[in-house]
């Protein structure tokens, strides 16, 4: 048996009903094309903001110390030393603010390495009263918020403590914060491979030395150039003699004066 046909006043309410429907539909969808822009404009918009700016940017050195030194496993003290001396170095080219500190530098941790202030004259030291975490130092967090800048990018040892409280704390409280897992040492693989998984699951975003001096250089077309070349060679050594062969080899090519 057939179902009844609806009344013609059923039908036009039906006709009504779904025109008024497709009416919002398109409104709706008219509505989000305005209010979102479109993929072209955010990838424009943004290009300035997906790598480290300079001027927002402040390096914080965290207890990099010679009794600290002895317990680092996860990488060579003599890696850990030179890349922290390039952050420094970097640093100075770029002006940008270095904060350190130390964790009881008059104990075992031992003093805070010479070579960072020597390489960056203009870092701030800012001493602590005990406090493991440095962002847990009035003192050190004011001086941080005085320079005005929101991008902090973090080195130290130990990594799953003096790099990864301080990296952790101040990026609930809106900074944006780089790790830099090179410059920094655990007493144990295990350690920084925890680590890293943490300080990424809570939005840190984890760098070697040399994508820091890198993204910070972003050009050859610099009056610094050479100064960021010597980086390079002082970061990768087997680098360091291509650039002394390349060199050699056209001395060589040279017509001999006579």
């Amino acid at each position: 048996m057939k179902s009844p046909r609806p009344s013609k006043t059923v039908r036009s309410m039906i006709v009504l009903t779904l025109l008024a429907t497709g009416v919002l539909l398109i409104q709706s969808v008219g509505d989000r094309a305005y209010a979102q822009p479109r993929a072209a404009d955010l990838v424009k918009a943004d290009v300035g903001k997906v790598l480290i700016d300079p001027a927002d940017t402040v390096i914080l050195l965290l207890d990099h110390q010679s009794g600290l030194f002895q317990t680092v496993k996860d990488i060579s003290v003599t890696e850990l030393r030179t890349n922290t001396i390039i952050l420094a170095k970097v640093a100075n080219l770029m002006r940008i603010p270095v904060i350190t500190t130390a964790s009881v530098p008059t104990g075992p941790n031992g003093p805070l390495m010479p070579e960072i202030h020597q390489n960056a004259p203009d870092a701030i030291y800012v001493p602590r009263t005990g406090e493991i975490s440095a962002w847990d130092n009035k003192k050190f967090v004011e001086t941080v918020r005085k320079t005005g800048r929101k991008t902090l990018i973090i080195a130290g040892v130990w990594t799953s403590v003096c790099v990864a409280f301080p990296a952790l704390q101040a990026k609930a409280e809106g900074y944006k914060v780089y790790t830099v897992m090179d410059a920094s040492g655990d007493p144990s693989e295990m350690a920084s491979r925890t680590t890293l998984a943490r300080l990424t699951q809570a939005g840190v975003v984890p760098v070697s030395t040399n994508a820091v001096f890198c993204e910070l250089q972003r050009t050859w077309n610099r009056p610094d150039a050479a100064e960021f070349g010597a980086l390079y060679g002082a970061y990768a050594p087997n680098y360091h003699a291509v650039m002394e062969s390349y060199q050699k080899a056209q001395e060589a090519l040279k017509p001999e004066k006579k």
